[in-house]
C-alpha cells in the first residue's frame, strides 16, 4: 500500500485556497491607485453597459454569464487523492447550457456535456464523455456515457474476508463501453420512469501465481451487457448544489447473456436525498441508501460503501448500505463553510447482518458560490475515515445527481 503524506495533502488545500482566493476576489480590488475620477466613471459606466461573462454585478467572480452563453463551459482541473489509486490529476471540460428563468423545482434542467481524461501515479489511467439533456419541452430525459481506461486497484475481499484483509491482491481493469438511458416524465409531476442499457467489455489481470487460493472468481476478459430499469421523484432545487427538496431513486440493472453479458446477476440500488433550508444562510442535508447484488457478479461490480473518507471500492459485499450527513453554512459573500459525517456497512448474506464490515468518516470544507444563477458552488472537502484522510475537489453537490 502506497503510504500517505499528510504534507502533501496539506499543500494542495494551501495551494487550491489560494487560487480560490484570489480569483474570486471582488473585481474593485484590481482597480489601480492612479486610476482618474473621470476613468473610474467611463469604466462603470462601460462596465453596465456591457455586463460581464466572469463577474456578476457586486463584483465578485461569477460564471453565470459564460454559461449563459451558446457554448458556455467550464474548466476543471482537479488534483486526485483517491487512496485506492494514488495521487494524479483529473481534467476536463464540463458544458451547461442556460437554465430556464422562474423554472419550479424539479422542473427545466440544464443540459449538461462533459469530457475528460484522469492519470495517477500508480499508473491508472482513463477517458470519458458523458452528456445529460433534455427534450420534448422537459418531458424526456436522456443520459449517454463512454469510456474507455486501466485502472489499478487492490482487492480486499467480498465482505468480512480476513484471507485478503491484510494482505490484498493487487489486479488491473481495463473496461471499454459505455450506457444509454432514457428517463420519461409522468403527466405533469416530478416522476421519471426509465429505460436504458449498459455494455462494457474488460480485461482483467491479478499480479498473482495461477491456483492462488484468495483469487475471487474471473475471467480474463469479462462482458457485462444488461437493462437499466429505473424510477425516480425530484424536487430539488437545482441540481448542482440544492438548498431544498427531495430526491428518490429506485433503479435495477438486469444483466444476461441475452442482453450480451457472460453471466446472469442483478445490482438494485436505492437512494434517498433530502435537503432542507434551516436559514438562509445555513442548510442541511442528508442522504441514505443501499445496494443489493445477486447472482453470478463479477467480483469487481460487487457493491462498495461510497462515503467521503472511505476508500473507493475498499469495502466491498453482496449487499451494502450507507447514510451521510451534512451542515452547509454561507458565512460570508459567496463563501461556506461545510461539515459532514457518515456511516456505512458491506455484508455478504442478507439474512446475517452480524458477519457486516462497519465504518464511519467525517470531515469538513469550504464551497464558493461560482454560478450564482446556476446555484452551483465548488470547493474542497477533507474526510478522514477507516484509513487514510482523502482530499475531494467537489464540482456542485458531493452527491451529485443530474
Amino acid at each position: 500500500m502506497i503510504k500517505r503524506s499528510l504534507n502533501i495533502v496539506d499543500g494542495v488545500i494551501a495551494c487550491l485556497s489560494a487560487a480560490v482566493l484570489l480569483l474570486a476576489a471582488p473585481r474593485a480590488a484590481a482597480a489601480t491607485a492612479t486610476e482618474t475620477g473621470v476613468d473610474k466613471r467611463q469604466s462603470a459606466a462601460a462596465a453596465a453597459a456591457e455586463p460581464s461573462q466572469f463577474y456578476s454585478e457586486d463584483g465578485w467572480l461569477d460564471f453565470s454569464g459564460f454559461l449563459d452563453e451558446a457554448y458556455g463551459f467550464i474548466p476543471i482541473a482537479s488534483p486526485i487523492t483517491e487512496p485506492a489509486v494514488g495521487y494524479g490529476l483529473a481534467g476536463g471540460l464540463v458544458f451547461v447550457d442556460k437554465t430556464k428563468e422562474n423554472a419550479e423545482p424539479g422542473y427545466w434542467r440544464p443540459n449538461i456535456t462533459g469530457v475528460g481524461g484522469l492519470g495517477t501515479e500508480n499508473g491508472t489511467w482513463g477517458a470519458f464523455a458523458a452528456d445529460s439533456r433534455y427534450w420534448l419541452k422537459d418531458r424526456l430525459h436522456t443520459l449517454a456515457g463512454v469510456i474507455t481506461a486501466s485502472v489499478n486497484l487492490d482487492f480486499y475481499g467480498i465482505g468480512s474476508n480476513d484471507v485478503v484483509r491484510d494482505h490484498p491482491l493487487s489486479y488491473n481493469l481495463r473496461p471499454k463501453g459505455g450506457f444509454l438511458q432514457g428517463q420519461y416524465r409522468i403527466a405533469d409531476s416530478r416522476i421519471w420512469a426509465g429505460l436504458g442499457y449498459v455494455a462494457a467489455v474488460t480485461d482483467v489481470s491479478f499480479e498473482t501465481y495461477p491456483g492462488d487460493s484468495r483469487l475471487p472468481q474471473l475471467q480474463n476478459v469479462s462482458r457485462v451487457g444488461g437493462a437499466l430499469v429505473s424510477l425516480t421523484f425530484d424536487s430539488r432545487d437545482n441540481i448542482f448544489t440544492p438548498l431544498k427538496g427531495t430526491y428518490l431513486d429506485a433503479s435495477a440493472g438486469l444483466f444476461s447473456p441475452a442482453l450480451g453479458s457472460d453471466h446472469a446477476f442483478q445490482r438494485v440500488t436505492l437512494t434517498a436525498m433530502h435537503f432542507l433550508a434551516l436559514h438562509p444562510e445555513v442548510s442541511f442535508g442528508v442522504r441514505a441508501g443501499g445496494t443489493m447484488s445477486s447472482g453470478d457478479v463479477p467480483f469487481y461490480l460487487r457493491p462498495y460503501v461510497q462515503l467521503r473518507g472511505v476508500q473507493a471500492i475498499r469495502y466491498q459485499g453482496d449487499d451494502v448500505a450507507q447514510i451521510e450527513a451534512e451542515l452547509r453554512w454561507q458565512f460570508w459573500q459567496r463563501f461556506s463553510i461545510v461539515g459532514f459525517g457518515g456511516w456505512g456497512a458491506a455484508w455478504n448474506d442478507f439474512a446475517r447482518v452480524d458477519n457486516r464490515i462497519t465504518v464511519t468518516s467525517g470531515g469538513v470544507g469550504f464551497r464558493y458560490e461560482l454560478a450564482s444563477r446556476y446555484g452551483l458552488h465548488m470547493g474542497i472537502d477533507v474526510a478522514w475515515g477507516p484509513d487514510y484522510p482523502i482530499v475531494y475537489v467537489q464540482f456542485g453537490s458531493a452527491w451529485a445527481r443530474p
